[in-house]
């Protein structure tokens, strides 16, 4: 049953779980000023009190614009159990991979549920909630910080970091150092992207110049090298798209296959097979790559 309730009345413990956007909340304040709250907020409604778990942006828009009175939905009379609730209807609401994984996360800790008691109540595979524990496993909090609060982009971290913490030899103080030196500068995923490539693929004086905050002349400079490669002839474009490739999956296989989820007999007969013929060329790969990089110096 929806009712109306003083804004005031909310315990908003749960406002770091929830990503940050500004400019979606621009958007939503603007719809607000002419439409009003056309959605209620959701919460539980326990013997300590009113915690609200959906409806934030809502909330700190109502709060902007003076509104004194929400309209919101008890979820449940258990904070748990509400959760849960979030969590089925998530889909419908729009939660983010990152934000399931900090409310399953939460279930866990602060609830004492194991992922099989998760996976039950959720009507998921056990392999769907341990994903997203996995995710935050990876993540530090100064990471997550930096994400939740909007500093810096849920898809560059997904689709950019990542890959780069997935292999053994990047520690988790660099990527935390990374972030930290592009957090909250409003840079484009693209931008993003070369800067990464630049500070875990590049020199140390290309790191020392982020560290310094030249941001812009380290994209400028990164954006020349592109703009250079550009200027080449449709072979050597050719070339150097199959050089990065084949960095990149080298860098794939060899954080996948550490993973354990791999089972069935098909599987490893096929990758036995494969793995054999990528034996059987790898010294000539590598001799050839050798050969390459020596007369790319040179030139």
């Amino acid at each position: 049953m929806m009712l109306e309730v003083e804004i005031s009345s909310f315990d908003l413990r749960f406002e770091g779980y929830r990503l940050r956007n500004k400019v979606a909340e621009r958007i939503l304040l603007a719809s607000i000023l002419e439409n009003g709250i056309r959605e209620p907020l959701q919460g539980v409604d326990t013997e300590h009190g009113r915690i609200l778990l959906n409806g934030f942006k809502r909330y700190r828009c109502a709060r902007r614009l003076g509104i004194g009175v929400l309209p919101y939905v008890s979820l449940s009379r258990d904070t748990g159990a509400g959760i849960i609730e979030l969590l089925r209807m998530s889909n419908e609401k729009g939660l983010g991979i990152l934000e399931q994984a900090r409310l399953i996360e939460e279930l866990k800790e602060g609830h004492h549920m194991t992922t099989a008691d998760i996976a039950g109540l959720l009507e998921k595979s056990k392999a769907w909630v341990s994903v997203r524990s996995g995710i935050l496993g990876e993540m530090s909090r100064f990471v997550m910080e930096k994400i939740f609060s909007g500093q810096f982009p849920v898809y560059a971290y997904m689709y950019i970091l990542k890959p780069f913490i997935r292999i053994n030899r990047i520690k988790g103080e660099d990527i935390d150092e990374f972030v930290g030196l592009v957090a909250g500068r409003k840079l484009s995923i693209r931008d993003i992207e070369l800067l990464a490539k630049g500070y875990f693929r590049g020199s140390n004086e290309f790191r020392e110049q982020l560290r310094k905050g030249d941001i812009v002349l380290g994209l400028a400079g990164l954006r020349d090298i592109t703009r250079k490669a550009q200027g080449c002839t449709k072979a050597e474009q050719a070339m150097l798209r199959d050089l990065e490739l084949a960095q990149v999956y080298m860098q794939r296989v060899t954080a996948r296959s550490k993973e354990r989820g791999f089972k069935s007999t098909e599987f490893f007969a096929q990758a036995n097979l494969l793995t054999g013929g990528i034996l059987r060329r790898i010294e000539m790969f590598t001799h050839a790559v050798r050969e390459f990089h020596d007369r790319s110096a040179k030139a």
